[in-house]
């Protein structure tokens, strides 16, 4: 069949749907012929699959997270314009050997000598290269001095003095990584880096130049600065405190610290109470607003005051005792032009270095040589991306016919050799493994979807001690029955590494697994109801009987007032119990004969029976088993993948006979042992086994004979009415 072109397509039968076949290397040069309703999927999700998630990624080159049918277009393309035979993508191989780059394209050679490159960089010598020898871009490029990322190392400069000025600039401003792994700089860190050395130098220099005004305290003016804000809050503080006392004097003792409040603390380890004591004013308030700056100050600030009157104060008012607003304010007047200084600080990123070695590295002006360098890295830029390039080859060359034969087609999925890249592991859980599990990414979509595909679907958490988080899966139960399958029920999970997962039912989609369990499911139901009937006039009976011995017990009690006890009942007699079933098998004998006599007066006969039995089976099992066979001829994987994020455009049917392939139910041997733990049935439903048996052969014996052996039946009849009466006297 043609579609799109002139190629002629091959399609088959796969799974019960009709798809078209990719089995060669020209399918797969043709692909963009291929009309887009015949694809099976139309995008599928980038993550969660069983594929090299790096080549997806590689695929998804509008970066949605998905993939779509004109990336993979684009892709076959590409791959079959740069190796020289597409029958090699079939292969799925790791490496590729250097005789399928097809050296008549320009890429492909390009590619060819990248890969050559790469393992003489690697010092490898072979014909081949393989997706282990790209993997390591830290060891393709850690002998190179250029890689074309426009980063350059200490091993990019051939001098120590170069080294040592990049050096300069990494510690000075950091580094990005170099595709060799070492840390490095690029255009942007060299421009900075020289800018920060101008704007550094020149704040320097404009210090220098008006040192007496902007240094008051000469090379110790950052101390006298550092010791004046350590007590600037404090001070000012308590001159507030001293203009509130003057302005009301009532307030001085509140103002000032109480005795209750150092009372308070007494009876601790002042020594440990610093911080509280830090919290008190400064001083004592007093009327002439002085500051003393000896013991009469707060111990907790004692060591501040003694610094500040060192390093400032002396110097300014040599021997003074105290400070007052006024000296305070001039003090802190002399730092306006330090701090204006400090505050049009530029180029702190170069400090470190030093004034004079900043000085120096501007004088001898290498900016343009390490521009150079870049400049030299960069030149390779296309080379560096062919290695990238190299590496997309490598991992589509081995994995884009597995994704072919799960986009395109389904065939993996149907092949029982293989195992469709949505396929996560296996859920081994009540004495069967089943192959169809889903890693689940959204579970709300699946409450909505995954219903419609007439499956029945365990959801499973699993949780692995080697692998952080949970991981979510659906498992598909294709064959056999439900047995005692539950939420709650704790399974084994096994994914495609053959790491085991704890894994737990948390929620169960409930349809027919096969006509086998439908057949069985009426009578199951029964079977419950008549059990839980059962179980419930039991549990009545066994209430009745508990108050009726209660109540004989009471009744069987010596009077106090001499009268006699209430009669005890006999025990239960086992003849009658006997003579009961025996009534009961001739009541059975006799019903037959009716039905007999019945059948007789139609023209029936005895092989009629088994029709009835057929055809009442039929009644009871039939609508189950019909509307299982419905459902499970229409049992679809795409609902379930639908919710996981996957575009299908074609049912992903899953039958009887192919679901007994995704599911596998234990087979035990013929076991010739006897089990020395087995139960022995009682006396009594042996007795009445042997007795149901006599009857039912009576009954068949009765139809079988012939109509000239109606005497004989008789005389049976009256000898077994006989034999009841008497057991029953």
């Amino acid at each position: 069949m043609k579609s799109n072109g002139n190629y002629d397509w091959k399609f088959s039968t796969v799974g019960g749907v009709t798809r078209v076949n990719i089995e060669s290397g020209q399918d797969i040069l043709h692909l963009d012929e291929l009309d887009r309703k015949l694809w099976t999927a139309l995008s599928c999700p980038l993550k969660g699959m069983e594929i090299d998630e790096k080549t997806m990624t590689m695929l998804d080159t509008n970066c949605d997270g998905k993939i779509h049918i004109e990336e993979i277009v684009a892709a076959s393309k590409w791959l079959t314009k740069v190796i020289n035979d597409p029958e090699l993508l079939l292969k799925r191989d790791a490496f590729i050997p250097f005789t399928a780059f097809n050296t008549a394209n320009e890429e492909g050679l390009h590619l060819l000598e990248t890969s050559k490159q790469i393992l003489e960089n690697l010092g490898v010598e072979k014909d081949s290269i393989s997706i282990a020898d790209v993997s390591d871009s830290i060891a393709i490029f850690a002998k190179t001095r250029f890689n074309g990322d426009g980063i350059i190392t200490e091993n990019s400069a051939d001098d120590e003095a170069m080294k040592a000025l990049i050096k300069n600039v990494i510690d000075s401003m950091g580094s990005v990584t170099d595709r060799s792994g070492d840390p490095g700089i690029d255009t942007d860190k060299i421009e900075a880096f020289y800018t920060a050395l101008a704007d550094y130098t020149a704040w320097k220099d404009a210090g220098d130049a008006d040192k007496a005004n902007i240094f008051p305290y000469g090379d110790d003016t950052a101390n006298a600065l550092a010791a004046c804000m350590a007590v600037k809050d404090k001070i000012d503080d308590f001159f507030m405190r001293c203009k509130l006392a003057s302005f009301n004097t009532d307030s001085a003792s509140v103002l000032d610290v109480s005795s209750a409040k150092i009372g308070e603390i007494s009876g601790n380890n002042l020594a440990a109470s610093t911080s509280e004591i830090a919290t008190y004013p400064l001083a004592r308030v007093n009327a002439e607003h002085k500051l003393p700056l000896g013991k009469e100050v707060n111990p907790a600030w004692a060591g501040a005051i003694a610094a500040l009157k060192a390093t400032v104060i002396d110097k300014e008012f040599k021997n003074a005792e105290y400070l007052t607003e006024e000296q305070w304010v001039s003090i802190l007047a002399k730092f306006n032009a330090y701090n204006a200084w400090m505050g049009a600080k530029k180029g702190a990123e170069v400090e470190g270095l030093g004034y004079d070695t900043a000085k120096n590295i501007l004088a001898e002006n290498k900016k343009d040589a390490l521009l150079e360098l870049v400049a030299q890295d960069k030149a390779l830029e296309s080379k560096s991306n062919a290695i990238d390039q190299v590496d997309k080859l490598l991992h589509l060359y081995r994995d884009f016919y597995t994704l072919l034969t799960n986009f395109v087609t389904f065939s993996d999925f149907y092949n029982p050799e293989k195992k469709a890249i949505f396929q996560a592991g296996t859920l081994y859980i009540d004495e069967r493994a089943c192959d169809l599990c889903i890693k689940v990414s959204d579970m709300g979509a699946q409450g909505t979807m995954a219903p419609l595909s007439n499956m029945y679907i365990l959801y499973c958490d699993c949780t692995c001690k080697s692998k952080p988080g949970t991981m979510t899966i659906a498992a598909v139960m294709t064959d056999g029955e439900a047995g005692a399958i539950m939420v709650g029920k704790n399974a084994v999970f096994y994914d495609r590494d053959g790491l085991g997962w704890n894994a737990v039912v948390t929620k169960i989609i409930e349809n027919p697994i096969s006509i086998r369990q439908a057949f069985w499911s009426p009578y199951r139901k029964m079977a419950k109801s008549v059990e839980d009937m059962i179980n419930k006039r039991a549990a009545e009976k066994d209430a009745k009987v508990m108050a009726d011995a209660n109540a004989k017990i009471e009744t069987a009690k010596v009077p106090t007032d001499g009268s006699k006890p209430a009669e005890i009942k006999p025990p239960f007699d086992i003849a009658k119990f006997a003579g009961i079933f025996a009534a009961i098998g001739l009541a059975l004998g006799l019903v037959a004969s009716a039905v007999g006599g019945l059948f007789a007066w139609l023209g029936l006969h005895w092989y009629h029976w088994v029709i009835l039995f057929a055809a009442i089976i039929a009644i009871i099992s039939g609508p189950s088993m019909v509307m299982a066979w419905l459902k499970l001829r229409k049992r679809n994987l795409s609902p379930v993948l639908n919710a996981n994020g996957w575009a299908l455009n074609a049912k992903v049917l899953v039958n009887v006979k192919f679901g007994a392939t995704l599911t596998s139910i234990a087979k035990y041997p013929i076991v010739k042992t006897k089990d020395p733990f087995t139960t022995k049935a009682p006396l009594w439903r042996r007795i009445l086994n042997w007795f149901i048996l006599v009857v039912c052969l009576c009954v068949a014996v009765y139809f079988i004979l012939p109509k000239d052996m109606r005497p004989f039946k008789s005389c049976c009849q009256k000898a077994a009415v006989e034999v009841v009466e008497e057991v029953v006297e």
